[in-house]
């Protein structure tokens, strides 16, 4: 009989490659969203034909929504720093309490893993030594505290029969069906494509790990088939050592690779402090079934080729399209959904 893996967000950015990826392993999959994504930022369209489909808030899960799940995957979250700023309060209802409360049901109900996707950016302020996982959390965000915040709590409900497992993922990247363009990667060669100019609003030093979206999945994989006892009330950096840039290394490498752009460092100060380089070493230790395929050269080549062959325009690209934070505001203006982004029928 084949495992149940439940994929919350599945119809976001890193959603729909896992999903993928665990088709391809034979799993059978639940997904859960609320969809507020739906009809925008569609790169191109998921094939969602294999798998089954529950359209809920993760406030309003329910422990029969989670029986008979070997695996969660939880993914669902405001998903970045300008949305969690939008409201504080709302960021941790929703990153925190709620995740809480799913981990809660899912042990409730015999659910076997739990695996959580948290970020990197939980280190925060941190420096030019690559920090591991035993190093202190500094968030300075609403979104990077949400994440601390759930891992604190989830990690008490781990015991023999209920493995909890933190995935601190570097700074994703890549081409997905439900493309970000926020993203500092993706962002970068969009500029250039679009304006043939990257400007850099920095000195360009800060430090950031990357890890391409559809890695992040394979992450979520191995750990669905990793040994429990191994992983059990664990935190994990997804990535790769070599994969540590400063943001002027990547605006090279998109310039190296985007014909006729330009790079403008203005070396201002902004509001952003965040600096971290981050050690990989333990995930390839402890979980060897997890490999990275994708490098950050070869990630962009492939963002190029898809922002070219798709023809991105400028317009697009600065728009509720591609930007998470822009959508919600739309449903929000439009009435579609309240202030407390809940759905209005």
């Amino acid at each position: 009989m084949k495992k149940k893996i439940i994929v919350t967000g599945y119809n976001g950015f890193i959603g729909p490659l896992l999903v993928n990826l665990l088709l391809e392993k034979g799993f059978d999959v639940l997904g859960i969203d609320n969809n507020y994504f739906d009809e925008s930022c569609n790169f191109y369209t998921p094939d969602y034909s294999s798998i089954s489909i529950l359209e809920k808030d993760m406030r309003d899960i329910e422990a029969k929504d989670l029986e008979g799940a070997y695996a969660i995957c939880h993914l669902a979250a405001l998903s970045n720093d300008p949305m969690g700023e939008l409201d504080e309060q709302l960021t941790y209802d929703i990153n925190h309490l709620a995740s809480v409360r799913i981990a809660k049901l899912a042990k409730e109900v015999g659910v076997k893993k739990f695996i959580y996707s948290s970020s990197c950016s939980s280190y925060g302020v941190a420096g030019d030594e690559a920090i591991d996982e035993t190093a202190e959390l500094n968030p300075v965000t609403a979104y990077a505290k949400s994440k601390v915040f759930s891992e604190r709590d989830i990690l008490p409900l781990g015991d023999e029969n209920f493995c909890v497992t933190f995935l601190r993922n570097a700074t994703a990247y890549g081409i997905s069906p439900k493309l970000r363009v926020d993203l500092v990667v993706n962002n970068l060669v969009g500029w250039a494509v679009t304006q043939q100019k990257i400007k850099i609003m920095s000195d360009g030093s800060p430090w950031r790990p990357l890890v391409h979206a559809e890695d992040i999945g394979r992450a979520f994989v191995a750990m669905v088939e990793a040994d429990a006892t191994i992983i059990n009330r664990q935190a994990y950096n997804v990535g790769a050592n070599s994969e540590n840039y400063r943001v002027r290394e990547v605006a090279a490498l998109v310039k190296e690779i985007v014909p006729d752009c330009e790079v403008i460092i203005t070396g201002e100060h902004g509001g952003d402090s965040r600096t971290y380089r981050v050690n990989f070493d333990k995930i390839q230790r402890d979980v060897p079934g997890f490999q990275p395929k994708w490098t950050l050269k070869e990630g962009i080549r492939d963002i190029y080729e898809k922002y070219s062959a798709l023809r991105l325009s400028s317009s697009d690209f600065d728009s509720k399209k591609y930007i998470r934070l822009k959508q919600l505001l739309h449903l929000i203006d439009t009435h579609a959904v309240d202030s407390k982004l809940i759905i209005k029928s």
